[in-house]
């Protein structure tokens, strides 16, 4: 099922349901497949699709879950503890998107496409609704992703160059003619959702300030993939 009503800025939602997953990156413009089967993510987008459409995106903070696990232990607090597991911290930036289409399977999961909107920064998490949680977001300092994308200054073919050898390290079977139709923006775009980077790589590409941004730090991503497979020492990753 589809919808093509369009989302204005002014009709974003001052309280914003939030769908932590690690490695799962949607980018506005972009398009992210989501297979919902657990009852808390089933109830966020059975409430969605009775109001906006829209929730939200955000990776848990590994950094921050190890400080505060080692915290928790040291004061010997195993409810604490186990409220990490299910409720980890969370990055304070995240991407709010609309259900584009929704299917529902005989097993009782939700086959989502969620559309990428826009970028939300955390205010504050707020109490949690039918198992799910919800943040207080503020949108301002992203609201050109709402925008028309701008051209960047890019070689196409020296991306798809970079692709390549990538994508045969990590055993990815991609059809390059498809990619090398696609425009800049969306290259960039679909790219950074796809490949494989590591949740910290993953979160710099969403807060990369430009678009122009984004692809540098996409062509970097893809060198060090193909380093990194290659078995050769590497420096760590910031």
């Amino acid at each position: 099922m589809r919808s093509p009503v369009q989302t204005n800025f002014k009709d974003l939602p001052d309280e914003l349901a939030v769908f932590p997953l690690s490695g799962a990156l949607v980018l506005p413009g972009g398009r992210l497949p989501l297979n919902i089967f657990e009852p808390r993510y089933l109830n966020l987008a059975l409430d969605a699709l009775k109001s906006q459409r829209i929730f939200g995106m955000i990776q848990p903070d590994q950094t921050k879950l190890n400080r505060a696990r080692l915290t928790a232990e040291q004061a010997g607090s195993d409810s604490n503890i186990i409220k990490l597991k299910t409720e980890p911290p969370i990055y304070s930036v995240g991407c709010a998107g609309r259900i584009a289409s929704f299917e529902e399977t005989d097993d009782g999961r939700i086959l989502i496409a969620l559309k990428g909107l826009i970028r939300f920064r955390v205010v504050q998490e707020i109490e949690g609704c039918n198992g799910y949680r919800r943040v207080k977001p503020i949108y301002d300092e992203f609201k050109t992703d709402m925008e028309a994308l701008p051209k960047i200054v890019m070689d196409h073919d020296a991306l798809i160059e970079v692709l390549k050898p990538y994508l045969d390290a990590q055993g990815m079977n991609v059809n390059l003619d498809v990619i090398k139709k696609l425009s800049d923006a969306t290259l960039i775009t679909s790219l950074c959702m796809i490949c494989p980077f590591d949740p910290r790589e993953k979160q710099a590409l969403l807060e990369s300030p430009t678009l122009q941004h984004r692809a540098e730090t996409l062509t970097a991503l893809l060198r060090m993939g193909v380093f990194d497979a290659s078995g050769k020492p590497d420096g760590p990753r910031q």
